[in-house]
């Protein structure tokens, strides 16, 4: 079981999102991370939980696709 903490995260392309929740998808069982925009319309989103954390190489450089948002800079 992936569990993703709530909180804000900043997305590799630099967009800030805050995750509201997990859940359960009704016809796969699969886990999914509930969460939304913290900029323009503030849409609410759902991701696989398994895509949460996935590695991402963009430009030869390798992160996560979401990280913890450190907010106080």
């Amino acid at each position: 079981m992936n569990v993703i903490e709530n909180g804000k995260y900043r997305h590799y392309k630099g967009g800030l999102y805050e995750v509201i929740g997990m859940a359960t998808n009704s016809e796969t069982l699969e886990e999914m991370v509930i969460y939304r925009a913290l900029y323009d319309d503030s849409r609410v989103w759902v991701r696989p939980a398994s895509m949460w954390n996935d590695i991402i190489t963009k430009n030869g450089n390798t992160q996560h696709r979401f990280e913890p948002a450190d907010l106080r800079q």
